[in-house]
């Protein structure tokens, strides 16, 4: 067990230009879930992603657009819930597969047949996918969806989405979240990242950490749409998957202790984790 462990970090060289530090894809965002995707593009590319589109449903375009200024947006097929409907799978699938890494979940929300589409996408998309909320509450009760899976997978559910993927209580999660982590990525193939307080790193080998850095005041809407962003984002800069979970954990904790220092725990909101992922790395000695 790894306790405050940075993984590995690619070195950005004099001579390197955007294109050599990845390019996400974030699947994200739905009627009144706009900050979800926000977040979580706005993450990617503060860890170091030279290029981040963020694939949307169209009539929720002009506010991501707005609000993103560095990230670029795909709008696609929507339901009447303005969220992603299943005839977004094809044009995904055709962009994706000029990208590193995707990274899906985030206010992507349930309605109709956006879980639908999600499940599809799990199968079908055969590039590294980082899988969080409404993604993972797409597969309850159901692994084989993970278990297919083609290329590498992370997952990165709270107790609460863990239990639904496994149908157990939240309880019985949190009674042993070590174990239950390392169980799940033994069994589906995927690297789990088990959110909440001393979050759960597991590897499909067998490797298990447990982060240290972080404090309540993370325990606000949009925290994990951050983590999400921030993983796929070493991803696509060419780290493996558990290295890549492991820095990201550890970066977005001391982001928000960092945060935590000057304006305390009671007040924080995501956005002010976003805000010291700078000082994170710089705190880390990364560069």
């Amino acid at each position: 067990m790894v306790t405050n462990h940075i993984g590995k970090i690619p070195v950005r060289k004099a001579d390197s230009h955007k294109g050599d530090f990845g390019k996400v894809c974030v699947i994200a965002g739905s009627g009144g879930m706009t900050g979800a995707a926000y977040l979580c593009s706005q993450a990617a590319m503060r860890s170091g992603s030279g290029l981040v589109t963020t694939a949307i449903p169209a009539s929720l375009n002009y506010i991501l657009a707005a609000k993103l200024t560095e990230v670029m947006t795909l709008p696609l097929s929507e339901n009447r819930a303005q969220a992603l409907s299943a005839k977004a799978k094809k044009p995904l699938l055709s962009f994706i597969d000029k990208c590193d890494v995707v990274a899906m979940g985030p206010g992507l929300g349930q309605h109709l047949d956006t879980p639908v589409l999600v499940r599809e996408l799990v199968l079908h998309i055969n590039k590294p996918l980082v899988l969080d909320a409404d993604g993972i509450n797409a597969l309850k009760g159901n692994t084989r969806y993970l278990k297919k899976r083609k290329n590498k997978t992370v997952i990165t559910p709270h107790a609460g989405e863990m239990a639904g993927l496994l149908k157990k209580d939240v309880k019985f999660v949190q009674s042993q979240r070590s174990e239950i982590a390392k169980i799940v990525a033994k069994d589906t193939g995927a690297v789990v990242c088990l959110k909440g307080h001393r979050t759960v790193v597991a590897s499909p080998s067998g490797d298990i950490y447990v982060n240290e850095t972080g404090n309540s005041g993370m325990s606000t809407g949009g925290a994990g749409d951050l983590l999400t962003g921030m993983i796929a984002s070493f991803i696509g800069q060419g780290v493996d998957e558990y290295s890549a979970v492991i820095s990201a954990v550890y970066l977005h904790g001391l982001a928000g202790d960092l945060a935590a220092e000057k304006i305390g725990p009671f007040s924080m909101i995501a956005t002010d984790i976003l805000n010291y992922l700078p000082q994170a790395f710089q705190r880390a000695g990364l560069f």
